[in-house]
């Protein structure tokens, strides 16, 4: 038995798996034919708390373990599916007061086949969102899913690099490429994920960002080296026609927000339906430089 294995009490005299908490994770997939989306459901085997039912995958948390890795570890325990494919979006946690549930988000670019790897799961199946409700669902699945559909979605975090870097006090001035380069480097950390996000702009507390750094002038040859994870594109004119184009373009299941303090481009991203925030939210979350 794992030490998070057996049923907790929270504050609000709920009985919950996991004595640490637990975590599952929901993963989505938008055909680009037909346009359907789709989650990768669970349904538990006879033997199981919710016989029959349908949900995610999810477990008990180790003592001490992130939830998004544990998240993965049951996914990986109970089934088939290989983590590699899966892109993470967010995660978001439900606090019930001495026990927590996070659901983590992500989608994969394709349907594997997936099936069952152990006693829990029945079997596995990609389901439409629009059937969801349908299935027999696990009570506690059920009452989250209205708030689940809401959350697949990614957000794209664009960033006006000759706006971000002249806000750096880092001697840019002397070598821009370089300091684009640097600035490059450091938004690599976002991949382990964000948080203090404006109200309202995701429904979950935790991103991971798909981020796109726009360079231009002497920076473009930074989009011709390694990056990391991170997006470089250079602008082939003016940056911010870029960034305003990239801002308006419409993209299945993803939010734009736009990192500028420039008053004109944040005026053109906003009407193309882009949320802006300003450098020093950014910067905040990224390595400490001369500032």
């Amino acid at each position: 038995m794992a030490d998070g294995d057996g049923w907790a009490r929270c504050s609000q005299g709920h009985v919950h798996w996991g004595r640490n908490g637990a975590a599952g994770l929901m993963v989505f997939h938008r055909d680009p034919g037909d346009g359907v989306k789709r989650v990768l459901l669970q349904q538990r085997n006879w033997w199981c708390h919710g016989a029959g039912t349908w949900g995610m995958f999810s477990g008990g948390l180790l003592g001490g373990e992130d939830p998004v890795a544990g998240a993965l570890r049951e996914t990986v325990e109970e089934s088939t599916l290989d983590p590699a494919g899966v892109v993470l979006h967010g995660a978001r946690t439900e606090d019930h007061g001495d026990w927590s549930f996070t659901s983590v988000l992500g989608s994969m670019d394709r349907m594997p086949q997936v099936g069952p790897a152990s006693r829990e799961t029945r079997k596995a199946e990609w389901v439409p969102v629009d059937q969801v409700a349908d299935r027999r669902l696990f009570a506690p699945f059920a009452r989250s899913w209205p708030a689940l559909r809401a959350s697949l979605t990614r957000l794209v975090l664009i960033v006006d690099s000759a706006n971000v870097v002249g806000a750096r006090a880092d001697g840019w001035w002397k070598d821009r490429a370089g300091a684009n380069a640097r600035l490059r480097d450091d938004l690599a950390t976002l991949n382990e994920g964000v948080t203090g996000l404006p109200d309202g702009l995701v429904p979950y507390e935790l991103a991971y960002p798909d981020t796109v750094l726009v360079v231009e002038g002497a920076a473009r040859r930074v989009a011709d080296q390694p990056a990391n994870g991170v997006r470089v594109v250079a602008a082939p004119g003016s940056g911010d026609d870029l960034i305003a184009e990239l801002a308006g373009h419409a993209e299945p299941d993803a939010v734009h927000l736009v990192v500028t303090a420039d008053r004109e481009l944040r005026a053109r991203c906003e009407a193309a339906g882009a949320s802006v925030i300003g450098p020093r939210w950014l910067l905040e979350r990224l390595p400490r430089r001369g500032r």
